[in-house]
């Protein structure tokens, strides 16, 4: 398990990889998040429970902020105090799904 936080410029790098996350502006240790909305309560739900299949295959799970017909997901490693190439990983996994689109 990696737990070294990357560096700001390295962070700059790997967020060009993850289309449309970005440097989470909430409380706490340094974290990424991006934002999706979806037609309906079940397509939602359809999308956490994909992304739960990859968190739970990673052992790496975010913060979610579930709703009627959005979802919001941030990452950070907890045991490093902020953002690691786990949390970019994690990023790009979810990108992949065909659920859902991102919110701007």
């Amino acid at each position: 398990m990696n737990k070294t936080t990357l560096t700001s410029e390295d962070l700059s790098k790997a967020l060009k990889s993850a289309d449309g996350w970005k440097l989470s502006s909430r409380p706490g240790a340094p974290s990424i998040e991006k934002s999706w909305r979806f037609a309906d309560f079940h397509q939602t739900m359809d999308f956490v429970n994909a992304l739960a299949h990859i968190a739970h295959s990673m052992d790496h799970h975010p913060e979610l902020q579930v709703s009627y017909g959005a979802c919001v997901v941030q990452y950070t490693t907890h045991d490093a105090g902020g953002i690691t190439s786990r949390d970019i990983d994690a990023a790009v996994r979810i990108n992949a799904l065909p659920e859902g689109r991102a919110s701007e």
